[in-house]
């Protein structure tokens, strides 16, 4: 076991997190050997299995990401996007495979990304299941396709505690989207519907969120025409969907070069 890749999970208690803790202790790939918390949080100081009501792991969670990188060779971070930054640093300091599966970042926060990723591994994608990629990969194709007859509308559900919107996934294929037409989806997005709005603007992408519910996540992709529609769909019912995925990724990245990667390269699609 010794010899397999060592993971640290942040954001622990979270339910990404403990999925991803879950999916590392499953796997004989992998092993687990830190979890982080922020500090103040309940579960610091105490042993990572009683804190999740099972049996002691020998893995202390710590508010101490230098502490918990010190015998990794990867992170798997589905945190916050200050906290995401301040993790690429320091893994980028230790030389880590940082897999990031947080949504909600700006482009300026993605773009400081860069200097950590001249030194470590940085796997960053919007969503890390297989069946997100594919319909990524097919978004693209089919408005390359397609002309601007088309609208394209990007409609997304997750459970009532997620906090942003619309989420990394919509963002994701919204840009495959955009990348298909030829566009830059900052020029294009229609992310805000309320009042009198006016005629939908010939050429733009639209957003709607849903919130509700334990929704895992589901999303949409339509291309509406005058008397057709094609709607490319994908439906998550399990988290174990992305902690798989992001796995896979944090495996993938331990013999490649530093840069920044995504979940297209890792699939090899």
């Amino acid at each position: 076991m010794e010899d397999l890749p060592g993971i640290v999970i942040t954001g622990a208690s979270g339910r990404m997190g403990q999925m991803l803790i879950r999916t590392v202790l499953d796997s004989d790939k992998a092993r687990l050997v830190g979890a982080i918390e922020r500090s103040g949080h309940a579960w610091v100081g105490r042993d990572l299995g009683e804190v999740m009501g099972g049996a002691a792991l020998g893995v202390t969670v710590t508010d101490d990401p230098l502490e918990a990188f010190a015998t990794a060779q990867a992170v798997i971070d589905f945190t916050a996007p200050e906290a995401t930054l301040e993790f690429a640093r320091l893994a980028a300091q230790a030389r880590l495979v940082h897999v990031i599966g947080t949504t909600g970042m700006a482009d300026d926060q993605i773009a400081k990304l860069g200097p950590a990723a001249n030194h470590a591994v940085i796997v960053r994608a919007g969503n890390m299941s297989l069946g997100v990629n594919l319909l990524t990969r097919l978004t693209r194709k089919v408005a390359e396709a397609l002309d601007e007859d088309f609208d394209i509308e990007i409609i997304e559900a997750h459970h009532h505690h997620k906090v942003d919107a619309p989420s990394g996934t919509a963002l994701m294929l919204g840009e495959a989207a955009a990348e298909g037409r030829g566009v830059a989806l900052a020029d294009v997005a229609d992310r805000a519907r309320d009042g009198i709005t006016g005629a939908r603007k010939r050429g733009d992408i639209g957003f709607a969120a849903i919130r509700g519910g334990d929704i895992v996540g589901e999303h949409d992709v339509m291309f509406a025409a005058p008397g057709e529609r094609i709607i490319l769909r994908h439906i998550a019912t399990d988290r174990s969907v992305f902690a798989r995925g992001a796995l896979k990724a944090a495996l993938w990245g331990q013999d490649k070069k530093p840069g920044e990667y995504d979940m297209m390269d890792v699939l090899g699609l």
